[in-house]
């Protein structure tokens, strides 16, 4: 692994805490994700299921946890499954953990084989009453592969009818949705990786330079520092191309006179950064460029003031829609007859702010978390307020990541160059050099 091994306190405080919220004589179990195919015999890169991590800190295939709190035997209360190695394994893939290695990791002590996980499984079944299975039940999850836990929890009803079932996703999203210092620090890590990188591609930046020249830039200064590379597929989108908010092409040259809009961030120990910002393809803003700038700028303050312990993030929206509405008046791109007669499901302000501005970050990038509870110190959001004019070929959107603390905030993005005359000075200055 490129991360340095976490504090298995986090892992074992995740698992207590866990514990408390099952129901008396019940098993919860968690599967590893798989490694996906790509075609001939090639796969994708291995992305570990974050609720196994959150509770393991297990970053391996074929992994497995099952919990069983009031199990009558002390060493079958934590039981950690990991991939059993051999010579062929580690001259062809490479290390694996050892039990005592996993031990380390994650503070369990009862480690066995994958390959054992039947047969204690059945054996702790005929004593349980209720098992807790895993789900991704993210609202904006498009599930269309089979999953490990999916294809579990098939096995399990065939083979266990007459037991109690219950989900695992409303418990983990509750308990992942407040992060701990450790975490904090982890996600800190990688805004700092991230804000490397943007400081390399300011320096970097110029008419003529191809959008995914950009993304190379963003990659070596990522993997230099230890992360695995991009959390998420990175946005670089150049003139018109920054109206399109998922624009992953990244194949166009940055043009003069153009801005460039670049949503990217780095992942570090498999926490997520989230980092957007918008800068001058020649290193000055246009007078209309730096109107439209200092608007979205104006509403990402209002609504990092906004992000406090009490507010919900229906409620924080709303209000974060009215700021967005008096900038558009402002910019004359909308009139008060149009604010007056908009339709209350469909504000006008959302023809040039189409999206939420904020949402939970942690292990995912729109990590889980539940709209309805209110904010709580420890949570981690994005905000993300942006303003797109396509009959003007015109986009801006800004991006910080935050902790809500008991009496506000705590910016992990403050370093990252945020300010348009900060920006300026510092493309400028490697243009002079």
């Amino acid at each position: 692994m490129k991360y340095e091994r976490i504090d298995k306190r986090l892992f074992i405080e995740n698992r207590r805490r866990l514990a408390e919220r099952l129901l008396p004589n019940s098993i919860a179990v968690f599967n590893s994700n798989d490694i996906m195919p790509t075609s001939a015999d090639g796969t994708m890169p291995f992305k570990q299921n974050a609720d196994l991590f959150y509770l393991t800190g297990v970053d391996q295939e074929e992994t497995i946890l099952l919990l069983y709190p009031d199990a009558k035997e002390a060493k079958y209360r934590e039981i950690l499954f990991v991939r059993e190695t051999n010579e062929h394994i580690a001259i062809w893939e490479g290390h694996k953990l050892t039990k005592e290695e996993a031990t380390e990791v994650s503070g369990i002590r009862t480690v066995l084989w994958t390959s054992e996980f039947e047969k204690v499984f059945n054996t702790l079944m005929g004593d349980a009453e209720h098992l807790y299975l895993n789900t991704n039940e993210h609202p904006r999850a498009e599930v269309v592969v089979e999953t490990r836990d999916a294809r579990f929890i098939k096995w399990c009803q065939a083979r266990y009818p007459l037991h109690s079932y219950r989900r695992l996703a409303p418990i983990m999203r509750d308990l992942r949705a407040v992060k701990s210092d450790i975490e904090i620090a982890l996600i800190q890590k990688a805004c700092k990786i991230t804000e490397a990188g943007f400081r390399r591609v300011l320096r970097f930046v110029k008419p003529g330079v191809k959008e995914y020249e950009i993304e190379a830039e963003y990659a070596h200064e990522f993997l230099r520092h230890g992360s695995r590379g991009f959390a998420y597929t990175p946005i670089i989108a150049s003139g018109a191309n920054a109206c399109v908010l998922h624009y992953i092409a990244n194949d166009q040259v940055c043009q003069d006179g153009d801005l460039l809009l670049m949503d990217v961030g780095a992942e570090y120990a498999n926490y997520a950064s989230d980092m957007t910002r918008t800068i001058p393809v020649n290193g000055r803003f246009t007078p209309r460029q730096r109107q439209v700038y200092d608007a979205v700028l104006r509403v990402m303050r209002g609504a990092m003031d906004m992000l406090r312990p009490g507010n919900t993030l229906d409620e924080y929206h709303a209000a974060v829609g009215e700021l967005m509405t008096k900038e558009l008046v402002d910019l004359g791109l909308l009139t008060m007859d149009e604010v007056k007669n908009q339709n209350p499901e469909f504000p006008a302000y959302k023809k040039y702010f189409m999206h939420g501005t904020s949402h939970h970050l942690g292990l995912d990038v729109h990590d889980v978390g539940d709209k309805y509870r209110k904010f709580e110190p420890g949570m981690v959001f994005t905000c993300e307020p942006g303003i797109y004019i396509r009959e003007e070929g015109l986009g801006i959107r800004l991006e910080n990541d935050v902790v809500i603390t008991e009496n506000g905030l705590l910016d992990l993005m403050a370093d990252i160059p945020l300010e348009a005359e900060e920006i300026e000075e510092i493309m400028n200055a490697s243009v002079k050099a």
